[in-house]
This record gives structure tokens, sequence and C-alpha cells, in this order.
């Protein structure tokens, strides 16, 4: 931890008598002399964090071919280099005193030579954030004393074999952002000593075994960014000791039990990007560490739980893209939040910070006026469809007493109307700058936007305020429907176009003929 730069001598060798050589985090550079060979009496030899290479004349790291001299290495650590070359098979060949084995973030190349199982008491293999690529070894098993297998941020590819079970002393197991795919091993429900899973960002299939809801001591879970399927069982209320927990970016679906409210140590939870639905489960509010919470692009459904105040400690959360309705609760942690927690659900109501109607709206949480409008809905669809039938009709028979069709592809294009996020529209209107407000009313205001494509529209964000507001909406829409606007400068007409955006408090009219 100096400025020291330059090669490290070779003739650092002549002080034969030393037994640790600690040069970390320096600015050394050029290649890990051979000659570090001769040091025989070496017991910890940490390089790490350097600007240091190996020998150009081969590809693999040379150097550790002559650390097999060594005979008394506890440690070697040699991460964050940039050496960009081979581990060598005579890994397997040094010292079997050799405990912890630091190789990360060195750009190592190849796959990991099954002799480093020869290291019987090694306690830590690190080899992250390298290019190592083909299986995990099956014989890594050998490694009876194990406790950190730390793999990820590789490109291993195949199955994470069952050997791994037969670690016994293992705590943590951490190969994600790599290329496994299968099925995860149930036997590592057997291992009582893990403390700590993560394979995510990987290509698992398969469910997640119930053997590993046995894992009562178990501190970290993150199997995300996988494409796990089932659903999730009341035993995940086991893990009682957990953390951390992460299935998020999965195909998991199913409702989300009751007994993870159980997980009281629980710091972290994401469950977010998978096909959860019913209700957010009540008990969530007896996980009192929890700090982050993340829900979102789901089908969950039903209330926010007003509980979920409780959770004094809760810093983050996330319950955007489902089909939740009611009150978004206040108070809490609740008044650190912003509406962006909660965008894109059915028929949310709150605070007005939250963008959402208030919660003494009459349309909201009445149930019997939602069925009515459902059934409304269906009888103005077979009414629409009947009318648009017979509009259709008139039409052709209007075309044929003129004797022509009008062919003029300067019209804009008609069809189902085009899709816009909400996102969109933030970007076309530069985030409702005021440069692009057009006009103010009563129930709201009016801005112009530019989409991607290169249309003009207007769109007009609506003030929610009371029940007329949605009447207002619904007058608007029925005038512009009927309406036909003069284009002045090709004299031809359109139809007017309006498009209902989101949960209804924005719409946009096409603006391309003149408004």
């Amino acid at each position: 931890m100096n400025e020291f730069d330059g090669v490290i001598p070779a003739s650092i060798s002549n002080a034969s008598q030393l037994t640790i050589l600690t040069l970390s985090t320096n600015k050394f550079s050029g290649p890990i002399p051979n000659s570090l060979g001769n040091l025989r009496l070496l017991r910890l030899l940490d390089l790490f964090e350097n600007h240091l290479t190996t020998e150009t004349s081969s590809r693999e790291l040379s150097f550790i071919n002559y650390l097999t001299n060594c005979m008394y290495l506890t440690l070697i650590a040699f991460g964050d280099n940039p050496l960009h070359g081979f581990l060598p098979v005579s890994v397997g060949n040094l010292s079997t005193s050799i405990e912890k084995f630091y190789a990360y973030d060195c750009g190592i190349e190849g796959s990991i030579p099954e002799a480093i199982a020869n290291l019987s008491n090694l306690l830590v293999l690190s080899l992250y954030g390298n290019q190592l690529s083909g299986p995990v070894p099956v014989r890594v098993k050998q490694l009876q004393n194990l406790q950190l297998l730390s793999f990820f941020s590789n490109q291993l590819s195949g199955s994470i074999p069952d050997s791994l079970c037969e670690l016994k002393s293992l705590f943590g197991l951490h190969l994600e952002e790599n290329q496994l795919h299968g099925s995860i091993p149930s036997c590592l429900g057997n291992v009582s000593s893990l403390r700590e899973i993560s394979f995510a960002g990987n290509l698992i299939n398969s469910s997640i075994p119930a053997s590993l809801w046995n894992l009562t001591d178990l501190l970290l879970l993150n199997l995300s960014s996988n494409s796990l399927i089932g659903s999730l069982p009341q035993e995940i209320g086991s893990l009682k000791a957990v953390t951390l927990l992460d299935l998020s970016g999965n195909h998991l679906s199913g409702n989300i039990p009751s007994s993870i409210g159980g997980l009281q140590s629980l710091a972290n939870l994401s469950l977010a990007q998978n096909k959860l639905e019913g209700p957010i489960p009540d008990s969530l509010s007896h996980m009192l560490s929890l700090e982050l919470l993340d829900l979102s692009n789901n089908n969950l459904s039903g209330l926010i739980p007003k509980s979920l105040e409780a959770l004094s400690y809760l810093h983050y959360i996330n319950l955007s893209f489902n089909h939740l309705r009611g009150e978004i609760p206040s108070s809490g942690p609740f008044e650190n939040f912003t509406y962006e927690s909660f965008i894109f659900n059915d028929d949310l109501c709150g605070a007005q910070r939250f963008h959402v109607p208030p919660c003494n709206s009459p349309r909201i949480h009445k149930s019997s006026r939602k069925k009515v409008f459902h059934v409304l809905g269906i009888i103005l669809g077979i009414v629409a469809t009947v009318i648009a039938a017979t509009t259709a009709v008139i039409l052709v028979l209007r075309c044929r007493r003129k004797g022509e069709v009008s062919r003029n592809t300067d019209l804009l294009p008609m069809g189902l109307p085009k899709r816009i996020s909400y996102y969109e529209l933030v970007q076309a209107t530069n985030n409702y700058d005021e440069s692009n407000l057009l006009g103010k009313g009563s129930f709201g205001s009016v801005y112009k936007g530019i989409l991607t494509d290169g249309r003009v529209v207007a769109v007009k964000v609506f003030t929610f305020l009371a029940e007329v507001t949605s009447r207002s909406f619904d007058t608007e829409c029925e005038v512009l429907r009927n309406l036909r606007h003069r284009n002045l400068t090709k004299d031809k007409h359109n139809d007017g176009c309006c498009f209902r955006i989101g949960i209804s408090s924005l719409w946009i009219c096409d603006a391309s003929d003149s408004l």
C-alpha cells in the first residue's frame, strides 16, 4: 500500500531466509520473477493489485512452475494484475500446505486444471473475474477443507456438478455470471455448512430444489437472472437466518407464500420480473429488518398492505408494473418514496405526490361500480362494432356514388393506434417542459410533443380533482372522435384519433394534420 513502481528485482531471491513477501497495492510492473521460486522458506506471497504480467515467451503463468519449490507456502495471492495467461497444470504441484489461493481479476484464460484438486488443504479458492471457460472441475470434491469457492464472472459452461455436495466444510459457493445450465443439485440441501449460495446470471432452467429450504443457517441466496420455474413453497419460511434473498428475473409463478414474513433477519428481498400473482402478503410487515423490497413486474393484485408502514428500516420499494389497487400507504417509510415505485398498476389512489387520484374519488374502492363499468365496456364494445360496420357500409356506398376512391398517400395511415409508453411521452415533451406547454384548463394541461417517428402530438395531463375529470375525458374523446380536422395545406380531411395512456391520466391526439 505504497506507490512503489518499476519491476520486482530478480535479486530479491538472494534473501534466502524470507518467509513473508507482501508487495500488494503498489504500482509494480513487468513480469513476476521466476526467481521467487528460490525462496524455499517462503510462507506467504502477496502480489495483488499491481501492474504485473507474465513472461512473454509463454502463454502460461510460468512463475507458478517455479513456486512449486516453495514447500512451506500457505498463501499465494496475485489477483488484480493483467497476467492474461493460462493456469498451468503444475498448479497441482504447489505445496499441499497452501490454504488460500487468490487469482482473481487477472484475465486468466482457458480451463481450470483438474490438478488444482491436489491442493488438499485449501480453505479459499478464488478465481473470479477472469475469462475461464469449460466446466467446473469435478475433482474439486477432493478439497474437503474448502470453505470458499469463488468462480463467478467467468465463462464457465456445463452443469453444476453434484460433486460440490461432497464439500462438507463449504461456507460460500459463488458461481454467478457464467454460462452454467441445467438444474441446481438437490444434494446441496445436505451441505449444512453453507451460508452463501449465488448462481445468479446463468442459464439454469429447473425449479428450485425443495431441499434448499432445509438450509436454516443460510445467510445469502441469490438465484436471480436465470430461467427458474415453479412456485414458492411455504417452506421458504424456514430460512430464518437469511439476510439477502434474490429470486428476480426468472419465470416463477403462483402466490407469494405468507410464511415469507417469518424471515425476520431479511434485509433485501427481490422477487421482481417473475410471473407471481395474488396479493402481497400482509405478513411482510413482520420482516422488521427489511431495507429493500422489489416486487415489480409481476401479476400481483389486491391492496398494498398498510401494515408495511411499520417497516422502519425500509428505504427502497418497487411495486410498479403489477395490478395493484386501492390506497398507497403514506406514513412511515412511505413518506420518502416517490411515484416511480408504484407506476403502471390498475387502480391506485393516494397522496398527490404519487401522481394518482385522491382516494375520496367516488370511482375508487367501489367494486360494484367497477363491475358496472366492465359490463358497460362490453356493451359499448358491441355497439361500437355495429356502428363501425354500419359506417363502413355507408362509406362504400358513398364511394360508389362518387365513382372513385381516394388513394392519396399523404394521409396518415389508419388502423390500430400505436401503443406509446409513458417514457416515450416524457421524451416527446422533454419531461413536460414549460416550453412545450400549449395551454391550461380547469382539468389539466396540454403539451406539444414530438414522437421518435417524427409525429407531432398533443398530450393532455389531467388533474384528478373530482369525478367530473373522468367525464371530461370521455366528453373530449367523444368530440375528437366525431371531429374531422381540415388540413389547410393539402385540402384533405382526416378523422381525429385519440389514445388513452396508462391509468387514464394521460391521452394523446394525432396532431399531424392541423389542430
